[in-house]
């Protein structure tokens, strides 16, 4: 095991390089200069705009730019934003509430996501199969953005349990309904992947050999079915807790939840480089660690699998 992490983690080196790499050329390469537009249609004094980039490290030829920042990077300084700010403090206020988020709405996904795949999975051709199909059907087809209005619609101008948009994203009663409307599409998903699983699983000998055991049909359920039809649901929930917070920009700017998505998006229109590229780099770590982790789980659910 322990010569199985190291190599994953030693794979997982050259993707975070040409991950941020990418990243890097795709801020820095993008048209126009980020230095002038913070002057707005007023006109910048050359000798400042000079000064700017210079302080900035843009006066650098790319490649000494992303060396620059990858060395400044991992001493733990994330660059300064064009307001003067640390990038670290702007992620250390946001990805706080992004992260709260996230693991609500992964939690809402996992939950009602398994337990309406497993009510379908084991009841297919049924009334609640075809229920559960037809919902997430419904929630795959509906835009986020779209299926956002609608709750904000009916739950808080229609009903009044909540507010239309978020006024205090501290606040974790607030963040309930984004973290449904974030993990919806997620749920519709997971659900339609266990169904199926367990459809596969069904079918196998080893179910057959425990049913003529005369096992009690919830050992045989939880023990042998549902455990060895996780797998395919763990690599999807494990990719996508990452995806979730990647994810939040368009539900996060809907109910002005104040996270990483809000941040990155107002960066990115007024083209914050150093914001951009360091909240997607953390963003590539996320990732990269949910990937270890999920390869690992993989021997915890099937005890066949060995790492060598």
């Amino acid at each position: 095991m322990g010569s199985y992490v190291l190599r994953r983690v030693l794979q997982m080196i050259p993707v975070f390089f040409g991950t941020t790499l990418l990243i890097f050329l795709m801020v820095y390469t993008l048209p126009g200069d980020p230095v002038s537009a913070l002057f707005g249609e007023k006109a910048a004094d050359p000798a400042v705009v000079a000064n700017l980039k210079h302080k900035y490290y843009l006066d650098q030829p790319i490649w000494k730019q992303y060396l620059h920042y990858m060395g400044n990077l991992f001493q733990g300084d994330f660059g300064t934003s064009f307001t003067g700010r640390p990038v670290s403090d702007i992620m250390a206020d946001a990805f706080p509430v992004t992260i709260r988020l996230a693991l609500m709405a992964f939690a809402f996904e996992m939950i009602f996501g398994l337990l309406l795949g497993l009510v379908s999975g084991l009841k297919r051709g049924s009334a609640q199969d075809t229920l559960v199909l037809i919902l997430t059907l419904l929630v795959i087809s509906i835009p986020v953005f779209v299926l956002a209005y609608i709750a904000q619609t009916v739950f808080a101008t229609n009903l009044g349990w909540v507010t239309p948009t978020v006024q205090d994203s501290r606040d974790l009663s607030q963040l309930i309904l984004p973290a449904i409307v974030l993990g919806s599409l997620s749920l519709a998903f997971v659900a339609r992947l266990t169904r199926t699983s367990i459809g596969e699983n069904l079918r196998a000998d080893y179910m057959r050999t425990a049913v003529a055991k005369g096992l009690p049909r919830r050992t045989i359920v939880s023990r042998h079915l549902l455990r060895n039809s996780l797998i395919p649901v763990v690599t999807f929930l494990g990719t996508d807790l990452g995806a979730l917070m990647g994810g939040a920009i368009v539900t996060e700017g809907i109910f002005n939840v104040q996270g990483v998505g809000n941040v990155l998006y107002r960066a990115i229109n007024q083209k914050e480089g150093p914001t951009v590229v360091g909240i997607v780099t953390v963003l590539v770590i996320v990732y990269l660690v949910a990937s270890l982790v999920v390869d690992l789980l993989y021997a915890v659910l099937d005890p066949r699998i060995r790492y060598a």
